[in-house]
């Protein structure tokens, strides 16, 4: 099976391990982070680099954000080079961080508008369950969407 493209947002504490099991699952993965230096392990474990939101976008099938809080979310998804401005019909974002339902509905909104496709899917297990792929995932949005991604998700916990 072809396995999706995907963009990681988000290479902290509970970033990074995700990004790193998917990666060890063999799929292909763009990542960025605010703080670069954060991407050098997983470049250095096969992964792409990109400048922008906007370009992991542009390079993704599934965008992953896992970023601190809400106005991170905002910014990462419809800032100026965020990931509304990288994005195409066959694009799905899913957003893994916790966050208030009025930004998650906001941004849902704004991506819909682009045909983009989102779910919500904050996490539980912290660190140990992101290093040892066993988060518990609450996930909402459409069927198809997560149908789509179980998978992925799938690898994640």
């Amino acid at each position: 099976m072809n396995k999706k493209k995907i963009g990681f947002i988000g290479l902290g504490v509970m970033g990074k391990p995700m990004a790193m099991n998917l990666l060890k699952a063999g799929y292909p993965l763009t990542v960025w982070n605010r703080t670069t230096a954060k991407m050098d392990d997983l470049l250095a474990m096969g992964a792409s680099g990109a400048k922008t939101p906007k370009e992991a976008a542009q390079r993704s099938d599934i965008v992953i954000t896992m970023v601190t809080d809400s106005s991170d979310v905002e910014e990462v998804a419809l800032g100026p080079q965020g990931v509304i401005h990288g994005a195409h019909p066959e694009l799905t974002m899913i957003d893994m961080s916790t966050i208030s339902p009025t930004v998650t509905k906001k941004v849902v909104n704004e991506l819909s508008k682009k045909g983009v496709k989102m779910l919500d899917a904050p996490v539980s297990g912290g660190e140990t369950g992101a290093i040892g792929g066993t988060l518990s995932i609450m996930v909402g949005g459409p069927k198809e969407a997560f149908d789509e991604c179980l998978p992925i998700l799938q690898v994640l916990g």
